[in-house]
This record gives C-alpha cells, structure tokens and sequence, in this order.
C-alpha cells in the first residue's frame, strides 16, 4: 500500500468567524492510500483551538509511514487497532487516515462505504450548514445563496445586541429555508 499526503489551502467563498477568531483558508490535508489499482481518500482541516496544524498531522503520519506502507488486507477495525497506538496523540491524523482506508477497502470490495458498513441511506438525518459570526443582514444573504433545511448559527460574539437580535436572524432563517 502506498501512503501520498497532500496539503491544500482551500479558500472559503465567505469569511467564516467564530468568537477565536476569522479565516478566509482553511489549511487542510488529504490522505491517499493506493493499493492493486485502487485509491481511497480521507482528509483533515487544521484547528488552532486543539493545536492541529497540516503540517504536524502530516509530520505525524510520515512517522508511520513503515507501518501503513506494510498493512495489507486487512478489516478496517483490525487497520484501526494496528494503527491506534501509534497516532492516539494526533486524532485528527488517525481519522484522515481511517477514512482514506475505509474507503479503500470499500472500493478494493467493489462497494460503497454504507453498503460495506450495511448502512441504508434512506433515512439519513438532515445536516447543519454553518454560518459564521456576521451581521444579520450577511447572514441572511449566506442563507439566500444556500438555501437550507438547517442552520447553525455562530454566535459568541461580544456584541451582546446581535444576539438580542438572534429572534430576528431565526425568523429570518425560516422564511429563507422554505
């Protein structure tokens, strides 16, 4: 099996801010593990708030890199257990590369990642779409250009009138989300 990192700086169409900070990138890492013809994919974003950064996680696989490059076959629970020890300090590292093997495995099975996890996607529950820290009035124009059945909203901010004003964002939420 073959371990290949890349890091990408992925541009947000919007400023996204949270009550720690702004960004307009997100710094983020994609694992791929090639094997017989076929690739799978997983990937990690960078978090200031739990100390992750691109370049330790991939710093942090690269180490292993022995390990992974032999595993061969294996169930994903048993690469899981193989793998665990060695990256219990960088989760983020560990669940890039589960995915990418998962997906792996799935694809060396013939399959999708639910059929391989007998998982039926009928009844999925609906997902959030988040919307930084903003004005009511750029929140609105966030939720117009995407319109969606949830949102959740990031407040945090010291202005203690936007979120007196957060009844006003709701019903705004509601009008755009139908």
């Amino acid at each position: 099996m073959e371990l290949i990192l890349r890091a990408y700086n992925l541009k947000l169409k919007h400023t996204f801010t949270i009550s720690r900070e702004s960004i307009d990138f997100q710094p983020s890492m994609i694992v791929e593990l090639k094997s017989e013809g076929f690739s799978g994919f997983g990937e990690a974003t960078s978090n200031p708030y739990y100390k992750t950064t691109v370049p330790v996680m991939m710093q942090d696989l690269e180490k292993i890199r022995s390990v992974i490059e032999t595993i061969r076959d294996e169930t994903p629970e048993v690469f899981w257990a193989k793998i665990h020890p060695y990256l219990k300090a960088d989760m983020f590292a560990l669940c890039a590369l589960d995915m990418a093997y998962n997906d792996l495995y799935a694809r060396k099975k013939g399959k999708k990642l639910y059929e391989l996890w007998n998982y039926t996607t009928d009844k999925n529950p609906l997902t959030d779409f988040t919307i930084g820290i903003a004005s009511i009035e750029k929140m609105v124009v966030k939720m117009k250009e995407l319109p969606w059945p949830i949102y959740k909203i990031k407040l945090g901010t010291k202005e203690k009138r936007e979120n007196f004003k957060l009844s006003l964002l709701f019903h705004c939420c509601s009008s755009v989300a139908r």
